[in-house]
């Protein structure tokens, strides 16, 4: 997702089949059958005037479908050049948990090609268990969902057994709420099948695709099922083969401390904010602030909310005047800049969990989560105590539908991953994990900058040309393509 929620405010057994994914009942054979898709206008107010909506009906368990529908919410900007037009451009935002309703309409506005455009009906949906697609719900109490999705920051073992105790709540509360008997069907597997009944109500024999963060899981998920029915795949910013299991949770330790040498060095090159004139300084103040708020909150910022808000904010160079001056408002107990939560947020957390928990299996006991607190404290101090603790996903009820969906190979040499080198919520690690897990199916492109999400939202000119080429051309690098810096964008 392009804005994740900071970490202070965002963490009866069915036997799964041992059958390849695509071979579930139900799954490749009804998608074969288009529906009729009835395009209207929009009710979103910030929608483009020309984003189209409608809805789909999909099974919720595809291993039955013809039992309970679900549906899926749709909207299409189609191209104004119908004779340029190639095909459709399915895209998704990532999360899990957020809305891609409306992202048409904000890759439009946010310089996504032109030549892009009029190749493509682009086309966005909220996935299953988000917005409009029949959501989901956990019944997270207003306090709950300002905990949010992740662990406070644990300093020490009791302190990750304390939280455990909120984490196993979360979980019960999930496996009980109203939309109990949805959750263990809110999976990446089955969002994928769900694009392939969208390509199949579109009229389409295959599916481009633009995935970012979250995204490009879904993205891997459904070319390696569907991998004929696949066409130009492009993941931005990715996530490893796992997607978000715990390992790529705990990258986000790892992630914050490969990205906060630019902030550090934008706030050094910047002495009126009064927070250091070397990056060192500026480290340094990061771990005064923390300690200093963990023992008296201002203005409702502790420790935790800080560290939350200054990772969230690494996404984005556009973020970093507005960070340096919160930091110089809680330095000096002065008014902080507005904090305004992310919209829908307890939908956002109740489906985030039921796919995280959900996709994989994730430790269960409280030692392993205090192992892992107490080495990552160690190796990324400024935010390892939080990503390595436990969360509901630890008391989730173990009724996985199917083994996760592994990443290899197989199918078509159609994939371009885009990737910034410094990605604090989608580390290059990690990327370069996806990379070798799909072998020769993909190339990939590195940008020597910073930040969550390559395309179309970066300056990296070297990196954005390589996508629009393959979107309009089909046409990737030959090899792994690693694109310079370029200063002053």
């Amino acid at each position: 997702m392009r804005r994740t929620l900071p970490l202070a405010l965002a963490t009866t057994a069915v036997v799964a089949s041992a059958m390849a994914a695509t071979a579930i009942p139900g799954a490749s054979e009804a998608a074969a059958t288009p529906d009729t898709v009835r395009w209207g206008p929009c009710s979103e107010k910030a929608a483009s005037s020309r984003l189209e909506c409608a809805t789909l009906e999909v099974p919720l368990d595809y291993r039955d479908p013809d039992g309970r529908q679900i549906e899926i919410a749709i909207s299409r900007l189609a191209s104004e050049k119908p004779s340029q037009r190639r095909g459709v451009l399915l895209t998704n935002p990532g999360g899990p948990g957020i809305t891609g309703l409306g992202y048409p309409a904000v890759l439009a506005s946010s310089g996504l090609p032109r030549k892009v455009l009029d190749s493509y009906d682009v086309i966005g949906f909220d996935p299953r268990g988000v917005g409009r697609s029949t959501p989901v719900t956990c019944d997270l109490t207003p306090e709950q969902q300002k905990r949010g999705n992740l662990p406070p920051y644990a300093h020490t073992a009791a302190d990750v057994a304390r939280e455990a105790g909120n984490a196993r709540t979360i979980a019960e509360q999930c496996a009980t709420s109203r939309t109990a008997s949805m959750h263990p069907h809110i999976t990446t597997a089955n969002t994928a099948r769900d694009m392939d009944r969208i390509r199949a109500a579109l009229g389409v024999p295959k599916l481009s695709y633009l995935g970012a963060s979250y995204g490009t899981y879904l993205g891997a998920v459904y070319t390696t099922m569907f991998p004929e029915r696949s066409d130009r795949m492009v993941l931005d910013s990715n996530l490893g083969p796992g997607g978000y299991d715990v390992t790529a949770t705990r990258l986000f330790a790892r992630g914050m401390e490969d990205r906060f040498p630019d902030f550090a060095a934008f706030v050094a090159a910047h002495p009126e904010y009064g927070l250091g004139t070397t990056p060192k300084q500026v480290t340094a103040k990061f771990f005064d602030l923390a300690a200093r708020l963990e023992a008296k909150p201002v203005q409702g910022y502790d420790g935790n909310l800080f560290r939350g808000i200054t990772f969230d904010s690494l996404y984005s160079d556009a973020n970093m005047p507005q960070l340096a001056k919160t930091w110089q408002a809680l330095d000096t107990n002065r008014p902080a800049p507005p904090n305004p939560p992310l919209p829908n947020m307890e939908n956002f957390m109740s489906a985030r969990f039921s796919v995280i928990c959900g996709d994989n299996r994730w430790p269960e006991t409280v030692r392993e989560y205090q192992r892992n607190v107490a080495v990552d404290r160690l190796n990324h101090p400024m935010l390892g105590g939080s990503s390595a603790g436990i969360g509901p996903c630890a008391f989730w009820p173990d009724t996985r539908v199917e083994p996760p969906v592994r990443i290899g190979g197989r199918g078509p040499s159609n994939v371009l991953m885009v990737q910034n080198e410094r990605d604090p919520g989608t580390p290059l690690v990690g990327a370069q994990k996806l990379r070798r897990a799909f072998g020769k199916r993909a190339t990939m492109v590195t940008a020597d900058q910073g930040g969550h999400g390559v395309y179309p939202f970066g300056p990296n000119t070297c990196a954005n040309d390589a996508v629009t080429a393959f979107l309009t051309t089909g046409q990737r690098p030959t090899q792994d393509l690693a694109c310079a810096a370029e200063p002053g964008k």
